[in-house]
């Protein structure tokens, strides 16, 4: 009779249930905030774009099995899965990645926050015994005892310690998303630019001194820029007066953007380059509907 009424699966409390199911969902809002990151641009940066893949396919995997499976194992594994993943986004925002240095997007402070509740909340579900929650186990051992002892005893007080690591890494998220996001790069100086030509998968386009493709944004009206802030992070405003140089055609000017520096245009389009261009010949930012608006490569009229 005492189990009457009771709406969980047997062999579990109440709060090992609960833990259970909120930290399988936090899994899987931070796999579909990846996997639409992913979808939308990150699938164009080398190394990253992979990385993002495999991180959305480990965040669905570990919810299910710990919505399916259950067991403090695989409660720990998502916890420290979410708190690694927190760590590798602090790293590229403090100093880069693979040569990828991410900036400050909505997206990424809404995955941290939820990476870090997800964190908390396998934390405590992989440490719950009975479904009593910990803080209410502290006299059933002392902190010195032996390590197998502290968890068959439910790990006593370690409530607090969850409590701390969440707070840091609440207060490290802060810190870093604060710090990035600064004034955007710019490609090129006020003296100017000579923009070249390379032949791109059969098509001309235009690029920078360095051999990296020249992008124009659709969002952008005529004689002003709309990618500001971190879409300008993304994709570099071409800076100065363009010159140009050989095979280029066509109409070279400038625009002044919203915090006064001057940016080159081309057929009175702004022109920008993408962060996922590692190297000359590449244009993985060719038709990429990012940062509000489709991204096409420019290509050069004869």
């Amino acid at each position: 009779m005492k189990n009457m009424g009771r709406s969980w699966p047997p062999g579990l409390g109440r709060w090992q249930f609960l833990l259970r199911i909120a930290g399988s969902g936090l899994l899987v809002v931070t796999a579909a905030i990846h996997l639409d990151l992913y979808l939308t641009g990150y699938n164009t940066i080398p190394t990253i774009g992979w990385l993002f893949l495999l991180q959305v396919i480990a965040a669905f995997g570990l919810a299910a099995a710990v919505l399916v499976l259950g067991g403090r194992l695989v409660a720990a594994v998502g916890a420290l899965f979410a708190l690694s993943t927190l760590g590798g986004y602090l790293l590229s925002v403090w100093v880069g990645l693979f040569g990828f240095r991410e900036v400050r997007t909505t997206a990424g402070i809404v995955a941290g926050v939820v990476e870090v509740a997800a964190f908390a909340t396998l934390a405590l579900a992989a440490l719950a015994v009975n479904g009593i929650p910990v803080e209410h186990r502290w006299s059933f051992g002392a902190p010195g005892a032996a390590v197998t002892n502290w968890l068959r005893q439910g790990a006593p007080r370690s409530g607090w310690a969850v409590s701390a690591v969440s707070v840091v890494g609440l207060v490290l998220l802060g810190v870093a998303v604060a710090g990035a996001g600064g004034k955007a790069p710019a490609t090129g100086s006020s003296s100017g630019q000579v923009l070249e030509t390379m032949t791109i998968q059969g098509v001309t386009v235009l690029t920078d001194s360095k051999g990296l493709t020249l992008y124009w944004f659709a969002a952008d009206k005529p004689g002003q820029s709309n990618c500001n802030g971190s879409c300008a992070t993304y994709w570099p405003p071409v800076a100065g007066t363009p010159v140009a140089g050989s095979g280029v055609t066509g109409s070279l000017g400038t625009i002044h953007r919203a915090d006064g520096s001057v940016q080159a245009t081309y057929n009175g389009r702004p022109l920008y380059t993408y962060v996922g261009d590692s190297a000359p010949g590449q244009a993985r930012g060719n038709n990429l509907n990012l940062n509000g608006g489709l991204w096409h490569e420019v290509t050069v009229t004869g």
